[in-house]
């Protein structure tokens, strides 16, 4: 068996768990008295503002004249009324009458306590875990773009999640061995016992509240800066992210009026490198570097601010 037929395999093994363990193929859901394609109608009308059936057909991909049918049932049910569209005449807005949104609001509850009885025997980090994976598959087989947001607020726990990027991705990437994780750990401890927010700033870029990458600005008795703890999940390079990430620190410097920047990198980072170089950093050391389990070459490079 192929990969790719592989993948496939086991996205249809799980499109059939959860199509059993949701009751989807039962003919009514919820033990109502409704399918649950009209269900999922009846939500759409009520939380879309002027929905006409054009465009519940392209939102939710449904035959029209399947779909003609459930308004059919809805009008007679006297679970919907229809508004007239002042620009065409033809079109006609879609609304739940009291009983519409009444019905909508009794399956709604129907289908939380489904899902609360589903999880209700899991603990609370295995609930976040599952509602992480879906909100990925959401975003990687939809059209919407993922919600990014960056923070400066250090909160408990944001150190520990980095250490954690910083040991599988540069174990992945680089082939780097435990002691650069603990080298790592070190790097933080040093900087969470004197962390100064007026003179230092850690940007944390998180997607959909999960954190994807950081880089921190670390102030130097001298007057100038470190740029330290630069990394970004794999799954969103090449997504403007690690750039952005980038800018708001230079400009931090300039704006705290530090002389100069300073960085410490390998070898191996030649997409970094590549970035650095770019906004003028200027390598001015290097030295041979064997603690981590591979050998490469240690490198600093210097900004002038």
């Amino acid at each position: 068996m192929t990969a790719e037929l592989s993948i496939i395999q086991r996205i249809r093994k799980f499109n059939r768990f959860y199509t059993k363990i949701l009751g989807l193929l039962d003919k009514h859901l919820l033990d109502s008295d409704y399918s649950l394609s009209e269900v999922r109608v009846l939500f759409e009308i009520g939380n879309t503002e002027q929905v006409t059936a054009k465009m519940l057909t392209d939102q939710l991909r449904m035959d029209a004249g399947y779909l003609s049918r459930i308004l059919k049932r809805f009008d007679k049910l006297g679970f919907t009324y229809r508004v007239q569209s002042g620009e065409d005449g033809r079109s006609s807005f879609l609304h739940l009458t009291k009983l519409g949104e009444e019905t909508l609001s009794s399956m709604n509850a129907l289908s939380n306590d489904q899902i609360r009885s589903m999880v209700s025997g899991l603990s609370k980090q295995t609930k976040n875990q599952i509602a992480k994976s879906m909100t990925t598959i959401e975003n990687a087989l939809s059209d919407q773009s993922a919600e990014l947001s960056i923070r400066t607020d250090l909160q408990p726990g944001d150190a520990g999640m980095l250490i954690h990027m910083h040991g599988w991705i540069y174990a992945r990437d680089c082939g780097y061995n435990h002691v650069f994780e603990g080298y790592v750990c070190k790097t933080f401890y040093d900087f969470l016992l004197s962390y100064n927010p007026d003179k230092e700033r850690i940007w944390i870029a998180e997607v959909n509240g999960e954190i994807v990458g950081s880089i921190a600005i670390v102030h130097q008795s001298d007057g100038t800066g470190q740029l330290r703890w630069f990394i970004l999940h794999p799954d969103y390079r090449s997504m403007g992210i690690g750039k952005k990430l980038f800018n708001e620190a230079i400009h931090f410097s300039k704006e705290k009026g530090f002389t100069s920047l300073f960085l410490e990198t390998t070898d191996d980072q030649e997409t970094a490198i590549g970035m650095y170089k770019k906004a003028g950093f200027k390598k001015i050391s290097e030295q041979e570097n064997n603690a981590w389990g591979k050998r490469h070459m240690e490198q600093t490079y210097e900004l002038q601010l």
